[in-house]
């Protein structure tokens, strides 16, 4: 049953995504220390980060008030929470609780391509999207 509203339409799907396409390639990358890089995409209040990291990177053991949910694209590596470290692969999925202690150990030689999930969108991460605040609003692939 459809209630009339203009986003359930075929064809008018830019009311619920904002009529935009991007590719993970095209989007800029921030350096974040020797073996890591990481870029950003945020529509509403929902924020994906794209973490490269890189075997032998520093680790960075750390927490934060906020839920996240990590999604595994590529690579191997030991995602350590609370102390205890989960051997992931591609296609694996983990939820950070709040608070937990946690970071990622890629093993192997290839980096590891880690996908975050934030809800409501990080603060401290906005400069990653500000690309999106430059661009036109339109419906073709950047």
């Amino acid at each position: 049953m459809s209630t009339g509203n203009a986003a359930e339409k075929p064809g008018n799907n830019r009311k619920m995504t904002g009529g935009r396409v991007h590719n993970w390639e095209q989007i800029p990358s921030e350096p974040v220390r020797a073996g890591l890089s990481r870029k950003g995409y945020k529509w509403q209040n929902m924020m994906m980060v794209m973490n490269e990291c890189h075997p032998g990177m520093k680790l960075n053991p750390h927490s934060h008030t906020f839920e996240q949910l990590a999604y595994i694209v590529s690579g191997r590596a030991i995602y350590h929470i609370d102390a205890i470290g989960h051997q992931v692969g591609p296609g694996s999925l983990l939820v950070i609780p709040a608070f937990a202690v946690h970071y990622i150990e890629p093993v192997g030689t290839e980096p590891v391509m880690n996908l975050d999930f934030f809800e409501p969108a990080r603060e401290d991460y906005m400069h990653l999207v500000k690309y999106l605040e430059e661009e036109p609003q339109s419906g073709q692939e950047s």
